[in-house]
């Protein structure tokens, strides 16, 4: 059996989230203290109490998923025996972290950095991002290629390759509400807006990643214990070097999950875990993926249960 660690991104957020492992375990209670003091404020509060609105927030979901993923992986890593990691993502930063390829601190100064980065993305170009179903990945390429060749201004290029038949495209806010019919006429099942503050994953992020850029060069990196299927690539990386560069370039590329899932299992990996905030990732690898083992921690009882 060979175990990959796949750890969620924005979705997949919940108000409770984490909780009974601070009631329960004093390791993830420092944890979460240790964040609230690095921080400088509470986001154990915002991650128990919420309201959603705020935990909703960019700026919020992504240090609240980090810490949730880290700290279970945390508890986990001595238990179990892995093979490799991947994240959806700001996921990718759990990945990093749980292949030691920086430190908690650090870790949680790289998310807070790019949650407000993209947080504030809309306000230097309004951008948006639609969840297209039914449509494959190189239809979808044709119909952004078209929407691009007949507009100067703005853009729409594909953002999250997520599973066969579900892709989110990634753009132009004005631009992409206007060209919903045109993945319709495409033979889209549906085209849904996600709730977002900006066109993550595509070209309208390049202010945003040049700044996040500075503060990745003042963080230390390591080579990384475990290989780190990349979502710039969907391959493994273990040179810190090229885990950086992949780092940067991650906001304004998309993220090829599909492509990840099934380099893993060409590559031998046959059981997935997915650790940390809800199950949205073990539904993709199951849409993904035939003759696999899929399973989650997320829950204290979850944890408690896998290690038995």
């Amino acid at each position: 059996m060979s175990n990959a660690l796949l750890f969620p991104g924005q979705g997949s957020q919940y108000v409770g989230m984490g909780k009974d492992y601070f009631l329960n375990n004093n390791y993830a209670k420092e944890k979460y203290e240790q964040a609230d003091a690095i921080l400088g404020f509470s986001i154990s509060d915002i991650c128990f109490n919420g309201p959603i609105e705020k935990l909703t927030e960019t700026r919020y979901t992504q240090l609240a998923l980090f810490i949730h993923s880290a700290i279970i992986y945390d508890l986990l890593k001595d238990k179990i025996k892995i093979s490799a990691f991947a994240g959806h993502s700001v996921g990718e930063y759990a990945a990093y972290y749980a292949s030691d390829v920086f430190n908690f601190e650090d870790g949680l100064k790289l998310v807070a950095k790019r949650g407000e980065l993209m947080f504030h993305s809309g306000e230097i170009e309004a951008g948006t991002m639609f969840a297209v179903i039914g449509l494959d990945e190189e239809k979808i390429k044709q119909v952004c290629e078209q929407i691009n060749s007949e507009n100067k201004d703005g853009v729409v290029v594909p953002a999250n390759y997520n599973s066969p038949g579900q892709i989110v495209v990634s753009g132009s806010r004005d631009l992409l509400r206007a060209s919903v019919s045109k993945f319709k006429d495409a033979g889209a099942k549906i085209v849904k807006e996600l709730v977002v503050s900006g066109a993550f994953h595509s070209p309208l992020m390049q202010t945003s990643s040049i700044e996040l850029h500075k503060v990745i060069d003042s963080i230390q990196f390591n080579d990384a214990k475990y290989p780190v299927y990349v979502n710039i690539s969907a391959k493994p990386v273990q040179d810190k070097n090229e885990l950086k560069d992949c780092l940067i370039r991650q906001l304004t590329s998309p993220v090829l999950w599909m492509q990840t899932l099934q380099n893993m299992q060409s590559n031998g990996i046959d059981t997935f875990i997915e650790i940390g905030a809800g199950n949205v990732l073990q539904g993709l690898v199951k849409r993904t993926l035939n003759d696999v083992k899929i399973s989650g921690i997320d829950s204290y009882e979850n944890f408690q249960n896998f290690v038995v």
